[in-house]
């Protein structure tokens, strides 16, 4: 049996930190790894091996500390499949550990209903704003998996790592003109030229920077724990058994180069593009619209004085240099984002 069959027939007991029946060894490590179950599908792996980390002393090298998130909205499949095989590399020993590594499946009843949240996004709720939502499924689990990050970083191997690394990895509802981006989210800090480094050698195809803190994961776990951290959009949302994994091979070649660390990939696409978000468009009202196509692509130049949406009292419009819009969405729930509009930054 598979870790995903078991992920979604919920045969995993993470309060007895084992599976049931004979199929343990679904989930065995090698010896050099310490696994443990911090709540359902959530594995924290620390690796130790007294040889590995004399040799990294001597060569005055850190262990440092990853976060690997999926499935934070239920019906996107392709990185959660990837996760998967990464942890089965890592289980048949193909795949060295070299850091402190924290794999998270977000929202397992989504994932086992094939929908993005049962009740209200779970990627809006996290900072405690689970708090403003009607109490539900992804509330709790909001709730547990701020938890969950915090008793992480009470590990003392997490809490002597130099650097944290927190990649959340998603599928787009629409299609894109950038097929994978990473959006970075605001913060006052610098952000470090490993990482960015490390996401232009990935060969995604661009890169967008916050202009505001919001409710999603990645953005706590880069305000509260200072981690370099980002929503990597990968492909677009398809059922478990659909996603043609050759075409996030550039990905998952990137998380092994980072699990392993080797820092051996290289960039081999044409230059990265970049983007800086302008303005969000807020859903407040019933009579909100939003003037453009559903199948509009993410990343969509829009022409100059164009009115892209309006509501009572209100309404945006296109001005330079924010002419590209991301994530338009005129059925979210009122009080949520129905859009980001962009710049494009030379």
């Amino acid at each position: 049996m598979d870790l995903l069959t078991l992920l979604l027939e919920k045969k995993m007991d993470s309060h007895l930190n084992r599976v049931e029946g004979d199929i343990e060894s679904t989930l065995q490590f090698p010896p050099n790894i310490k696994s443990s179950w911090l709540a359902e599908g959530v594995l924290q792996l620390i690796p130790f091996s007294q040889e590995r980390q004399s040799q990294e002393r001597a060569a005055n090298q850190q262990i440092d500390t990853l976060i690997i998130s999926a499935g934070i909205h239920g019906n996107e499949t392709a990185p959660i499949e990837i996760l998967i095989q990464l942890l089965s590399q890592l289980a048949q020993g193909s795949l060295p550990l070299r850091h402190n590594l924290l794999v998270i499946f977000g929202n397992l009843p989504a994932m086992r209903a094939g929908v993005r949240y049962l009740d209200n996004d779970l990627n809006r709720m996290f900072g405690g704003r689970h708090q403003n939502f009607p109490s539900g499924n992804e509330t709790k689990r909001a709730v547990e998996l701020e938890e969950v990050i915090r008793q992480f970083f009470r590990e003392p191997a997490v809490m002597s790592a130099k650097k944290c690394w927190h990649l959340d990895l998603h599928t787009a509802i629409r299609g894109s003109c950038h097929e994978q981006f990473a959006l970075l989210p605001y913060q006052t800090r610098e952000y470090a030229a490993d990482f960015l480094q490390w996401l232009d050698n990935s060969d995604i195809d661009a890169v967008v920077f916050h202009n505001a803190v919001g409710g999603t994961f990645s953005n706590f776990t880069s305000e509260h724990f200072n981690a370099e951290s980002c929503t990597l959009e990968v492909g677009k949302a398809l059922p478990f058994g659909q996603n043609d994994l050759a075409k996030f091979s550039n990905i998952a070649k990137a998380l092994q180069d980072l699990i392993a660390g080797s820092r051996e990939i290289k960039r081999s696409k044409s230059a990265l593009k970049r983007y800086q978000v302008v303005d969000a468009i807020i859903k407040q009202h019933d009579s909100f619209q939003l003037n453009i196509p559903e199948d509009t692509k993410n990343f969509t130049e829009l022409p100059e004085g164009f009115e892209i949406a309006n509501q009572q009292d209100q309404s945006w419009q296109i001005t330079s240099p924010a002419n590209f819009i991301l994530f338009p969405n005129a059925r979210v729930a009122i009080g949520l984002r129905a859009g980001l509009l962009l710049a494009k930054l030379t």
